[in-house]
């Protein structure tokens, strides 16, 4: 793949802090991005927010000052890349019942939660025998690439993560005499409230990863890594290598999972239709659909244009 060289600032940041009223933030944040031209996708409720956001310089800045402002958000976490192209096609501010869903009510991370592990010590504490890694991301994010030794839930949503961890707790626990858990996503966002889970259900020996995989891609050189693969990001680069450059993975525009040369290759692949992975789950006329977005897309760029809807901004 031809890449450009960086022009824009990606910036993926979270909070948990308590918002009285996630409604009347929305407007403000809203408008604070579309004036200092930033796109993405920013999510707000009770317990905090979450998202990621890319354009210029001073729009960056300009956003995450006006983030800084809300309620408990002064030392807000960054985590920062850069993108040849726009990472992202318009601008969305959406209110959520919980801004990583895993739809479990009396789970606080603000009140308990697992101990963080910065990048620099995460190698340690994953050679450790008695550690159990867990990959708390869902199955098509797993496929392109995670630590070596981890455990795959083969969850499809988070929210399948704790019947998931309720049925194997057991046999998880005992393969160690002295079990440690140690759980790792792409931002810190999800394994953090997996914490927050396992410790309520009565573990205490339970570790995350501070910063996520884009920390650690960015902090620990290649030849001290543990990690094998790409990370899937939920942006139009689709997976990032260490030193967080762009990988080597296309979208599929039918499902959004990742696809790699050999998915291309299939006869079941249909650009903007249908891959490998999704082909035999949707039906005749959303792949017709499909298609006809397809052909619009196509035929806006050939005019030197985009497709309609795709960076418009929206308040709804």
């Amino acid at each position: 793949m031809t890449q450009t060289a960086p022009s824009f600032r990606v910036a993926a940041l979270y909070r948990f802090t308590p918002f009285a009223d996630p409604a009347a933030l929305r407007g403000p944040l809203l408008d604070c991005c579309l004036t200092a031209g930033v796109r993405g996708t920013l999510l707000l409720a009770r317990e905090g927010i979450n998202g990621t956001i890319a354009g210029p310089d001073a729009g960056i800045e300009a956003v995450l000052a006006h983030v800084r402002g809300l309620p408990g958000c002064a030392a807000i976490e960054v985590k920062e890349s850069w993108a040849g192209e726009w990472p992202f096609q318009r601008m969305k501010v959406r209110l959520k019942r919980e801004i990583v869903t895993m739809g479990q009510p009396d789970i606080d991370p603000l009140k308990e939660v697992g101990h963080y592990v910065a990048p620099e010590d995460w190698n340690a504490l994953i050679d450790d025998p008695e550690t159990i890694l867990i990959d708390t991301r869902n199955d098509y994010e797993v496929a392109v690439g995670t630590f070596r030794g981890a455990i795959d839930p083969e969850t499809a949503h988070f929210r399948d993560f704790p019947a998931w961890f309720r049925a194997r707790r057991e046999a998880l626990l005992a393969e160690r005499k002295t079990p440690k858990i140690a759980m790792f996503c792409t931002g810190g966002i999800r394994c953090e409230k997996a914490t927050a889970f396992v410790k309520a259900e009565g573990i205490e020996d339970v570790f995350h990863l501070q910063g996520g995989i884009l920390k650690y891609l960015e902090t620990i050189p290649p030849e001290e890594s543990r990690w094998d693969g790409d990370c899937f990001v939920f942006d139009e680069r689709v997976t990032v290598r260490h030193g967080l450059m762009p990988g080597d993975y296309d979208l599929c525009r039918a499902c959004r999972r990742p696809i790699d040369a050999a998915d291309r290759a299939s006869p079941l692949y249909h650009p903007g239709v249908s891959c490998p992975a999704c082909h035999d789950t949707r039906s005749a006329a959303q792949k017709a659909r499909y298609a006809q977005r397809e052909h619009q897309t196509r035929l806006a760029a050939q005019r030197g244009e985009t497709h309609i809807g795709q960076v418009k901004a929206k308040k709804s």
